[in-house]
């Protein structure tokens, strides 16, 4: 595709409807960070250290943002493949190196350990896979378009490249993040032209299959036979989440305790710094419920709006695109980004089972923010290079 001259400065075109809110939460992060240590640092450490820790962690993810930024589609394209190339060499690095005490207490063979610093490679994968995934729809539409038989081709396509993720995430039992390549994936076929023929079929063959793996989580011939794919640790988790109430002091304990925190908020919340219900891994996963003590209900419909906002700014930037390979990209960033709110924010309130899922730019914890921060770089690097293409119908760059 040709480029055209393009004499915006750098200032104006970069999205600053999608900065603000990010901002926004990084503020929100911070404040939850240290409330959360006040209730537990025996588990997360002092407040002030954990907050300089986080802090740190974004001024890293600023400067990944800044190189990000600088690779425009043509770029992106040509790297995809390396990128990709380095995330299937950590997922493979961390089953050999993997944190011994993170794998004793979660199950989970998903973590390094670098003396104090604890990384996951899987957040890393996640914006290396959209762009490995962009690059192959791309490609394939280009070269084949779309008839049923190249759709077919284009989703065994997309199927391959998913196997070795799923192989080896299912390696290091971290089922959580595998749910997150999956809504990637299911984004990015949504948008890649496939037949809805296809598509329609074959989505409701999954949602049925979904149904029919939690029937059979709650009969004893069902978790047998789920027993050669899931983990003792999970089957307690659907149950927790059929049935909260049921055993508040082990398997649902930790959900049982998040609700008593968002509970007692009430409408407008507790006020600044209450931490007085305790509730285990609050810092990352159960996040959302330090927001529910403090702020209530209002503050948890404002945190959601500011998440609903950067999702729509997204959205925006996507539909402004005129590179076919950016939307496939923005597509699974902003899918990315949307199952992590929804899964995080709903198993904390008991809407679904609970997960290793953090809260975009709220969690503590470095790995993650990268990888969410990796995928804010691409959509501002959609925004800042869309006016160096000329639009064409040919589909080229």
């Amino acid at each position: 595709m040709a480029k055209v001259e393009n004499k915006t400065s750098l200032i104006d075109r970069l999205a600053w409807n999608i900065i603000i809110p990010v901002a926004l939460l990084a503020l929100i992060s911070l404040y939850c960070i240290y409330i959360a240590a006040l209730g537990d640092p025996s588990h997360i450490g002092s407040p002030i250290k954990a907050v300089v820790m986080q802090a740190l962690w974004y001024l890293i993810s600023i400067v990944i943002v800044v190189i990000v930024m600088q690779f425009d589609a043509d770029q992106l394209f040509k790297v995809a493949p390396i990128f990709f190339g380095i995330g299937i060499f950590l997922l493979i690095a961390v089953l050999f190196f993997y944190n011994r005490s993170v794998a004793a207490d979660t199950g989970a063979k998903s973590w390094f350990k670098l003396g104090p610093v604890t990384f996951q490679p899987s957040e890393i994968m996640k914006p290396a896979f959209i762009l490995m995934l962009a690059r192959v729809v791309k490609d394939h539409n280009d070269k084949y378009g779309h008839t049923i038989k190249s759709d077919w081709l284009l989703l065994g396509k997309i199927v391959a490249w998913l196997a070795p993720v799923a192989i080896l995430l299912k390696l290091q039992n971290d089922f959580g993040t595998m749910l997150v390549f999956i809504a990637i994936v299911v984004g990015v076929v949504l948008v890649s032209g496939i037949s809805w023929k296809i598509i329609i079929p074959l989505y409701g063959i999954v949602i049925v299959g979904a149904i029919a793996v939690i029937l059979m989580v709650v009969t004893p011939g069902g978790q047998a036979f789920l027993s050669h794919f899931f983990q003792a640790y999970q089957f307690e988790r659907i149950k927790s989440w059929l049935n909260p109430s049921g055993d508040t002091s082990s398997g649902a304990y930790q959900l049982w305790q998040s609700m008593k925190a968002i509970g007692s908020g009430q409408l407008f919340g507790n006020g600044f710094g209450k931490a007085s219900v305790y509730v285990p891994v609050r810092g990352s996963d159960m996040v959302f419920s330090v927001i529910g003590e403090n702020f209530g209900f209002v503050g948890c419909v404002a945190l959601i709006l500011i998440y609903l906002y950067l999702i729509i700014q997204m959205v925006k930037i996507s539909f402004n695109t005129r590179n076919a390979f950016y939307s496939y990209i923005s597509t699974g960033v902003i899918m990315m980004s949307l199952f992590h709110v929804f899964e995080n924010i709903g198993m904390n309130i008991d809407l679904l089972p609970l997960t290793g899922i953090p809260l975009p730019f709220v969690s503590q914890g470095g790995s993650a923010l990268v990888g969410n921060m990796i995928g804010i770089g691409l959509i501002l690097s959609m925004k800042v290079h869309n006016r160096d293409y000329m639009f064409s119908t040919a589909g080229d760059f």
